[in-house]
């Protein structure tokens, strides 16, 4: 065999590339046959490059490292060979160029949403008996005034300085994404939900399937119309609901384990609620969560106001009441969870030099009440033939529709 001697430090690599999962993504991308589907449906003008091979470049970079246009175009896409293996001249590849990219397919989504749906079928054999729906939102820099949905609202990103908007999106029990809306980010979560089914329904069909929606889906009007419809589903009650089986709650006996620190039992629903089951669900894990963000209230609140009134007893000149009201209602604002447990007064106190007498007790007894529902949360339902477990298997897939989220929100 021929030696040959290599001078290591006369090697160097220049402009290494990402190949192996820009080049599963374009394989991903023909088993599906989007190639074939965007051919079809986006015409080809004078452009440079093909607007089915951008639609291809977004997905395939939304696959491998989810990230905004301007990443993809100055960075992102000169790390990889997908410019090569589509072969495109990435120069040529610019943020402008991305954007009217999204909007091109942007009116295909309806054709998109069932060509994807039959393909499913197909690869995967999936079934539709059961779908999936929640909202998320999303937020936008800036004041947005070209999008009339941009609104402020309820923001789960914790920006409510920020315009957003509401996304509804409908998974199977697998995870696969079936279809999805976009909202007004001022409107209401219950509000989205006639639309979506309705949306789902025109396309898919009226199938016999089951809808699993989180609590803040959940108003009576939107339960009366899916069960005027013939609908089936298995949706969240508010943490209101139970107080009224506190009993239940109590009583050891009559509960069904369905795994490891986790038990549920039916319990009876008022007669004018279209003869719905409701579920009654503990989890050890959830108490012991609930119990410990509880007592952390506490401490804070007992903390505050011991604070406040050691500053009532020193004060060498008079508080203004209105001032130490407004200063115990942001201690419990902040506090939320625990502000129910504590009776607080603020009296006049003319033997001191503040004028205010601040003073507080806890109550023990909604204390020990409130004890008994941590870690315990209800489900309601219209499917009379299953058991209290599947009743509840099904409502933890809403985890699926949380994991697509968090894989779309993601950085």
């Amino acid at each position: 065999k021929e030696v040959v001697q290599i001078r290591l430090n006369g090697v160097k690599l220049e402009r290494v590339r990402r190949f192996g999962d820009v080049w599963l993504g374009c394989k991903l991308w023909r088993m599906a046959e989007l190639d074939d589907f965007f051919e079809r449906n986006l015409a080809r003008g004078g452009e440079d490059i093909p607007w089915w091979t951008m639609a291809e470049l977004l997905t395939v970079a939304r696959l491998c490292e989810p990230s905004s246009e301007l990443h993809i175009a100055e960075d992102w896409l000169r790390k990889t060979a997908l410019a090569d293996i589509l072969g495109v001249d990435e120069e040529k590849i610019n943020e402008d160029r991305l954007y009217r990219g999204l909007d091109k397919l942007l009116p295909l989504k309806t054709a998109l949403e069932a060509h994807l749906k039959a393909k499913w079928e197909g690869l995967f054999g999936i079934q539709y008996d059961l779908l999936l729906y929640d909202v998320t939102s999303t937020y936008f820099e800036g004041q947005a005034k070209g999008n009339p949905q941009a609104q402020r609202g309820h923001s789960r990103d914790h920006r409510p300085d920020c315009k957003q908007v509401c996304i509804g999106l409908v998974v199977t029990r697998e995870g696969m994404p079936l279809g999805y809306e976009v909202f007004p980010g001022n409107l209401n979560d219950s509000k989205t939900v006639k639309t979506v089914v309705e949306g789902i329904e025109a396309r898919y069909g009226k199938a016999d399937r089951v809808w699993g929606m989180d609590r803040g889906m959940v108003s009576e009007d939107n339960l009366a119309w899916l069960r005027e419809g013939g609908r089936r589903y298995v949706v969240g009650q508010p943490k209101s609901e139970l107080k009224k089986h506190g009993a239940l709650l109590e009583d050891a006996e009559g509960w069904t384990k369905v795994r490891e620190g986790v038990i549920v039992r039916y319990a009876e629903m008022a007669s004018d609620t279209g003869g719905d089951l409701l579920v009654l669900c503990r989890s050890d894990d959830r108490r012991e969560k609930e119990a410990a963000m509880e007592a952390l209230f506490v401490k804070r609140i007992e903390g505050a106001l011991g604070r406040l009134q050691r500053r009532c007893q020193r004060a060498t000149k008079p508080l203004s009441s209105e001032q130490v009201q407004r200063q115990i209602g942001r201690i419990l604002e902040k506090n939320q969870r625990a502000g129910q447990l504590f009776e607080i007064r603020c009296e006049a106190a003319p033997e001191r030099p503040s004028g205010i007498r601040v003073e507080w007790r806890r109550d023990e007894e909604k204390q020990l009440q409130r004890a008994h529902s941590h870690g315990c949360y209800a489900l309601r339902t219209n499917v009379r033939e299953w058991t209290e477990a599947e009743v509840w298997k099904t409502y933890i897939q809403l985890t699926q529709v949380e994991n697509a989220f968090r894989a779309h929100k993601s950085e």
